[in-house]
């Protein structure tokens, strides 16, 4: 099989090809490659699968045909590793509900998933977080509601097993009250406000924490562009955390609420204008480390009520690709190249892999972009439907099989 006429972007740059794939391997990049089984994708670029590693399930329901359908999903939107935030029913915090999920890990005809795992069981004590590395766990999940001691003890495991600790900076005793971020929007639509300062606070907490152990920490969906700020200068301070953002918190701001809009009712929540517009620019100036559609899908009972009632959440992984490079992209925010890093590279990397290079001697895991294409989003559960985005995922390549989509 032979993938002509593609530009071929990866974390090397982008390059016009011809891309030789025999039983699943690359065994030849040219600029030009004779043969029978000879495809053109002219216009067209080949990249490799995204990984996103901040899903959710519909309803945060931990079953197969929910795991079934977000693969399939996924791929759809070209993302070929979907790793699952932990915090689901029944949460992932023991080996027995981990084993089940790793046996869904290998999909035919959707993308690959995997888990992170809770810290931190429901009553707030530790989790047998060894046994669940030594099983193959990616990483241990918190979130910052808990107490400084148990926060510790995390880290030390971390330490130990020389992993990756995830985390969600949040306050409880704002955000348990709160179902927006506190501001002009909150009051006028008259409901409670999430002050931003219950992340900033949390992620210096654990910035601390990250300097005093030597451990590497992922931010996970951060909102705040004062918690970014302080996450740069620990960086180069030498301290090894890093700084993941949704899609969504780039793109919107809490104006999106107007009306009692459930469907931009977020966790954490769409920030005001003047901070999204900061998150832009720390985007532009390369201060984001990975990027993540914040998918955490929720049913109509779920959201056709009182926006205080209604579940966090909206709806947007099936069209990841063509929503990075509508919005993105084609903004001139970020270049394709930058996209691989974002979406591909550092993620791959915070949960111990890596991925992002196309080249030969390695599987087949990539897809075909057309920018020339459009796709209309019709789902009322997303807080683009009824766009036109530009571009869209024709062609999937996983190991040995071809996915027309």
């Amino acid at each position: 099989m032979i993938i002509a006429d593609v530009m071929l972007c990866d974390s090397n740059g982008e390059r016009e090809c011809d891309v030789e794939v025999i039983d699943g391997k690359i065994v030849r990049i040219a600029p030009h490659i004779e043969g029978d089984e000879r495809t053109s994708y002219a216009g067209s670029y080949l990249l490799p699968c995204l990984v996103d590693t901040n899903v959710e399930l519909l309803d945060g329901y931990l079953n197969s045909r929910h795991l079934d359908s977000i693969a399939q999903q996924a791929l759809r939107g070209g993302i070929g590793t979907v790793v699952l935030m932990p915090n689901s029913t029944p949460a992932v915090d023991n080996e027995i509900v981990l084993e089940f999920l790793q046996k869904h890990r290998k999909q035919k005809l959707g993308a690959n998933i995997e888990t992170t795992v809770a810290a931190t069981k429901e009553d707030e004590t530790l989790s047998n977080i060894a046994i669940m590395l030594k099983k193959g766990a990616l990483a241990p999940y918190m979130t910052t509601a808990i107490s400084n001691n148990l926060a510790c003890r995390i880290a030390e495991y971390v330490k130990m097993y020389d992993a990756t600790l995830f985390c969600k900076a949040q306050d409880s005793s704002l955000s348990s009250v709160g179902v927006m971020v506190e501001g002009k929007m909150a009051t006028k639509l008259g409901l409670v406000g999430i002050p931003p300062l219950g992340e900033s606070v949390h992620v210096a907490r654990m910035i601390e924490i990250a300097r005093h152990y030597d451990i590497d920490i992922v931010f996970k969906s951060i909102a705040s562009p004062r918690s970014i700020e302080m996450i740069r200068k620990a960086k180069e301070e030498g301290i090894k955390v890093y700084c993941e953002v949704g899609l969504h918190h780039l793109l919107l701001s809490d104006a999106a609420c107007e009306g009692f809009n459930t469907t931009a009712k977020l966790n954490p929540p769409l920030q005001q204008y003047e901070d999204m517009l900061r998150l832009q620019g720390f985007l532009k100036s390369g201060q984001i480390d990975m990027l993540s559609v914040l998918h955490q899908p929720a049913s109509p009972v779920n959201k056709d009520v009182a926006f205080f009632d209604a579940q966090y959440g909206s709806e947007a992984i099936e069209e990841a690709l063509s929503l990075y490079y509508s919005k993105l992209v084609c903004s001139g925010m970020i270049s394709m190249h930058d996209l691989v890093r974002l979406c591909v590279t550092n993620p791959a990397r915070s949960i111990g892999r890596e991925k992002g290079v196309i080249a030969e001697g390695e599987n087949i895991n990539a897809v075909v972009f057309n920018p020339n294409d459009c796709l209309h989003v019709k789902n009322r559960l997303s807080l683009y439907d009824g766009e036109t985005l530009q571009g869209r995922v024709s062609t999937v390549f996983k190991n040995s099989r071809v996915i027309a989509l």
